[in-house]
């Protein structure tokens, strides 16, 4: 089987970061993409291939006609997503597209694949979607796109960020596509060990008994949204973007 992993857009594309620079989206696509290369490699008969370049940002046409000339089995790019015109917001969670025709083979892959990363990362659910993207409309093989989480959410960008969570969505990816084809894997190999389902997973946060924003646990760490439990306690929250400063104060 030849699969076809896309990390979304390249190195140096316009906007597509976190609000703050501190991350790229190319830089959690690629990752995803060769973590879930590695893991696909571990099965009977599959081949991988790579449609980016950390040197430059390759055209989407030179994406699909790469793919197509390879007579490629599956098309699956791999994205982080953003909401808005540049500041931080509360849009959260993932969505897995594939073409506005809704292609049967590619319906039923993306089911699998969206089922896994849903449950793997804990984070909210937007469900399966159509879009007239270029690589999914552009391939000739089964395709979908994969939104990973918001760089434009304060909390989901640190799980961008975070090693263990690229990890868990190229775990979840492999492992919706095995599903999918029922792959075997490769006598010899182990599977790996996958981080407790606990580990790196969104939790639940409660000032005065009222529910607030989800936390997330990323590496033993608890992550929290500062402005909805200072809110939530009656302080003021400013944020300086140019000296990158959260500033709480009590409300007069």
């Amino acid at each position: 089987m030849k699969i076809v992993l896309d990390a979304g857009h390249g190195p140096e594309t316009p906007g597509k970061r976190a609000p703050d620079g501190s991350l790229r989206e190319y830089q959690f696509n690629a990752a995803v993409a060769r973590y879930t290369s590695e893991l696909l490699a571990q099965y009977e008969g599959v081949e991988t291939m790579f449609t980016f370049e950390d040197s430059r940002d390759v055209p989407l046409k030179e994406r699909t006609n790469s793919a197509n000339a390879w007579k490629a089995d599956l098309f699956v790019s791999i994205h982080a997503n953003a909401f808005g015109s540049g500041g931080w917001n509360d849009a959260r969670g993932i969505e897995t597209y594939v073409y506005t025709t809704k292609p049967a083979a590619s319906v039923a892959l993306a089911n699998e694949v969206h089922r896994q990363l849903i449950a793997q990362t804990g984070l909210h659910d937007r469900g399966v979607k159509t879009a007239n993207f270029h690589v999914l409309r552009e391939s000739n093989m089964p395709a979908i796109l994969v939104e990973c989480g918001f760089m434009t959410n304060r909390q989901e960008a640190e799980l961008l960020k975070s090693d263990a969570f690229r990890r868990h969505c190229a775990n979840a990816i492999a492992d919706g596509i095995v599903a999918r084809y029922s792959l075997q894997r490769k006598s010899g190999t182990k599977p790996d060990t996958k981080p407790s389902p606990d580990a790196d997973s969104s939790i639940k946060i409660y000032v005065n008994d009222q529910p607030i924003s989800d936390g997330y646990l990323i590496e033993s760490t608890v992550y929290v949204p500062a402005r909805s439990i200072a809110e939530a306690l009656g302080y003021n929250v400013e944020w300086d973007n140019a000296t990158k400063t959260v500033r709480i104060t009590k409300q007069n």
